[in-house]
């Protein structure tokens, strides 16, 4: 059986408002007209489940495994004001502790014993413990997104905001987050030690975007930092320590509504995904293994536009949709209403997961990672990766320098650029599905 080329059922999709995977990939939350439940991320598995009466919530956040959750109210019908976050303790079932605001709430993140509320145009933060007390704030440009991230590793201290000017990104230092509590007897090795303290002081502000930011991403140790913009065409990852460009990934040259960046746990591949259906994997480690332009070896040669010399993926998956007909709207995710009729079949969260290796005779390399993507439709994805290789582009330069001037300065055209995006997207690495599955009324949550 190909489980590749699979073919989904013209069932009616299951509307859900909200979907997020905690820090660690291990489990998600979803929300519907309902209520709301949490899931094991791999195998998928439901947990639990709320059905709620009397409203609907607009997102659920899980404090990592813990039976704590923030909700925010949201829709057609709130069941909470949406200037209140709400502390839920799923073991006793009720409500532990609110938040009001003055504002409708935008966005939030969380770590252990910690919770970020980002509002319009500022960024409240609480510590979370037998009391939850408020700790500081910060003021921010306008922020319809709700953009805010927290490291959730152990002792890590990095929580980006968007800053005071468009396009800038305000990094910040809490205290060092604690590490997990342990599930088994402590082994008899030596326990790992925080880092020491960086030499220099942290760089405080980055000027990452010259357009508004969409997305801020960063993984658990927040070493780096990604971001990505209004324009959708670009990603970026910076040290969060210096403040310098470490990489640039090209997505595509057409405009898009980037949904989100994840980094893979050790920090060596990260994953784009947008409202185009597409995932995109970008290997950290060599360029050579991302995709590049025909003409980048003629870069140091030739005064190229910085088009050529770009780091595409080397891996894509084309999410499919429920409906007969594939429509990618061009209605941003921020023009969208939470509680709209038509579920947003292209909406999707990815993360990364560990799992056996089926083909591996060598115990040393029993794991690897694969993709976990989730559609607002009601769909669960799992994805194996192609391994990273020599660029394609490598086997092809001697017929780029052998080409002509003119015939680089006709590849300048928009309409051959588009031409050769898709010529490009073909030849690319095709992640392997593994696993379809549905959640949300299929598994008896209805």
């Amino acid at each position: 059986m190909n489980l590749a080329r699979h073919s989904i059922t013209a069932t009616n999709p299951v509307h859900i408002f909200d979907t997020r995977l905690d820090a660690d990939c291990e489990i998600f939350t979803t929300c519907s007209p309902a209520g709301f439940a949490v899931y094991k991320a791999w195998p998928l598995k439901l947990i639990r489940k709320r059905e709620l009466s009397g409203g609907t919530l607009a997102a659920v956040m899980p404090m990592h495994t813990s039976s704590l959750l923030f909700l925010l109210g949201g829709g057609r019908s709130p069941l909470y004001p949406p200037n209140k976050v709400i502390l839920w303790d799923d073991v006793m079932g009720c409500e532990v502790a609110e938040l009001e605001f003055r504002e409708r709430v935008r966005g939030f993140a969380c770590r252990r014993g910690w919770l970020a509320v980002s509002l319009r145009r500022r960024v409240v933060v609480f510590e979370v413990g037998r009391q939850i007390t408020r700790y500081q704030e910060w003021d921010t440009c306008d922020n319809p997104r709700g953009l805010v991230v927290l490291a959730s590793g152990a002792h890590a201290t990095l929580l980006a905001i968007p800053g005071r000017q468009m396009g800038h990104v305000q990094l910040i230092h809490l205290p060092p987050c604690p590490p997990p509590p342990l599930k088994d007897p402590p082994p008899s090795l030596i326990p790992k030690k925080p880092p020491p303290p960086p030499e220099k002081y942290p760089v405080s502000i980055i000027a990452a975007h010259t357009t508004a930011l969409t997305t801020l991403s960063v993984p658990p140790s927040g070493r780096l930092l990604a971001t990505t913009s209004s324009r959708g065409t670009l990603v970026r990852i910076w040290d969060s320590l210096t403040g310098k460009l470490v990489r640039e990934f090209r997505r595509g040259t057409d405009k898009a509504d980037i949904f989100g960046v994840a980094f893979r746990p050790d920090e060596q591949e990260l994953c784009v995904w947008s409202d185009k259906g597409t995932v995109h994997l970008f290997t950290l480690l060599s360029a050579a293994s991302n995709r590049q332009s025909t003409f980048s070896p003629l870069a140091p040669y030739l005064p190229l536009p910085k088009y050529f010399e770009s780091e595409w993926s080397y891996a894509q998956y084309r999410i499919p949709v429920q409906s007969s007909h594939i429509s990618l709207s061009a209605t941003t995710a921020a023009s969208r209403s939470a509680t709209e009729d038509i579920p947003d079949e292209e909406r999707c969260v990815v993360g990364w997961i560990e799992v056996s290796s089926e083909d591996s005779s060598d115990s040393s390399r029993s794991r690897e990672y694969q993709l976990i993507a989730l559609t607002y439709a009601g769909g669960w994805y799992r994805l194996s990766i192609p391994k990273p290789g020599p660029s394609s582009s490598s086997t092809k330069d001697s017929h780029a320098r052998s080409s002509s001037i003119s015939s680089i300065r006709s590849e300048r055209s928009k309409g051959k650029e588009k031409e050769r995006d898709k010529d490009s997207e073909s030849n690319a690495s095709k992640c392997k599905l593994q696993e379809f599955r549905r959640y949300g009324r299929w598994d008896g949550w209805s």
